[in-house]
């Protein structure tokens, strides 16, 4: 076995051992020292394309369409290590034009009776200028970088567009975050008139076909909402939607930090983020590509979300519960779920559900 392959399985095995040590600390220490262990791992190899889970989505070829989320690797230090472990794709940050420091401590919180998490970061991150110069380096692998505006900016527009052009060469897509419920004011960007003006900048910003623009929404959202943006985004040129962020709305939950304000993820997220899914599905009508986000944790979740129209999957919460070896897993398990039902790949199942 390879150095490289031998770290990363040892990590996988050692994560039921340290799992009790590490939620012990607060969450977001206990995440910065994740952080900081996989930095000294040895940079993985990116997947291998499985002839039955690879796939294209926005001219873009995914090895599988397993993907982490974004807010795992704010500033673009382990997306080699993370690719290592399976992801097929990798989105880093947020990350917005100047850093900062995010809203006060404490404001991320288990909640693991309910295989959750609540938080309240702030795009908390260390600059767009770092994070490029971070992934400059880069060669193999699929990485989105993930942008937003500063909490303190007079001009939020101007904020992203200054992000596309500072990241555009570095990303093999970008996302357009509009959705966290953490920056005040921020999700009022979803408006039908702000979005018109949020896009239109972008589109000038990225001045040509590439990399793809992905916009990310909300999951609290009316029909009249959804509709309106899949308009303005096609209008736009957006080459997919990421459905969705975390949520305000509050299921009942059993973890003592139910009452902490911030987006909520994770398993009460499921059935809500699948039901948004569908929603943009059939306002889209297939003409815009979804990437599912939001409480996906097995390769059964995942095939749920594809069936229901998604192309990509992304997650992140779950790993905090199931550790580094669910990757790897989901893309096995929805491996197996495909070939079970006839599908010889991911796109022929894609929208199997949908109307």
């Amino acid at each position: 076995m390879c150095v490289t392959c031998h770290a990363i399985a040892s990590a996988v095995s050692l994560y039921s051992l340290l799992r009790p040590a590490v939620f012990a600390l607060d969450a977001e220490r206990a995440h910065r020292l994740t952080v900081a262990a996989l930095r000294r791992l040895p940079a993985g190899a990116p997947p291998r394309p499985d002839p039955v889970l690879a796939t294209a989505l926005a001219g873009l070829a995914f090895p599988n369409p397993v993907g982490l989320a974004a807010g795992f690797d704010k500033d673009a230090e382990v997306w080699r290590q993370m690719l290592g472990l399976g992801f097929g794709f990798v989105e880093v940050g947020t990350v917005t034009p100047r850093p900062q420091a995010g809203n006060p401590r404490p404001r991320l919180f288990r909640l693991a009776a309910d295989g959750a998490v609540i938080n309240r970061m702030g795009f908390n991150n260390r600059g767009q200028a770092g994070a490029a110069r971070r992934l400059g380096a880069r060669a193999g692998g699929l990485v989105g970088v993930n942008i937003g505006a500063n909490k303190d900016s007079e001009d939020r527009i101007a904020d992203y567009a200054a992000g596309v052009r500072a990241m555009a060469p570095v990303a093999d897509y970008l996302v357009v975050n509009i959705s966290s419920p953490n920056t005040p004011g921020l999700r009022a960007l979803q408006d039908r008139g702000a979005l018109e003006a949020l896009l239109a900048a972008v589109a000038e910003a990225r001045a040509g076909a590439r990399p793809p623009v992905f916009l990310k929404v909300a999951p609290d959202l009316e029909a009249a909402d959804i509709d309106a943006i899949v308009e303005v985004s096609a209008r736009h040129g957006i080459d997919a939607l990421i459905v969705s962020n975390t949520t305000l709305s509050r299921p009942a939950l059993r973890g003592r930090h139910a009452g902490e304000a911030g987006g909520l993820s994770g398993r009460p997220l499921k059935t809500l983020a699948l039901r948004r899914l569908e929603d943009f599905r059939r306002a889209a009508g297939g003409a815009i590509p979804l990437v599912a986000a939001g409480g996906i944790e097995s390769g059964a979740d995942a095939y749920a979300r594809i069936r229901a129209g998604a192309g990509l999957v992304q997650l992140y919460s779950a790993l905090v519960y199931e550790g580094p070896g669910l990757a790897r897993r989901i893309a096995r398990d929805l491996k197996a779920l495909l070939l079970r039902d006839g599908f010889s790949s991911v796109s022929e199942a894609v929208g199997a559900d949908a109307p």
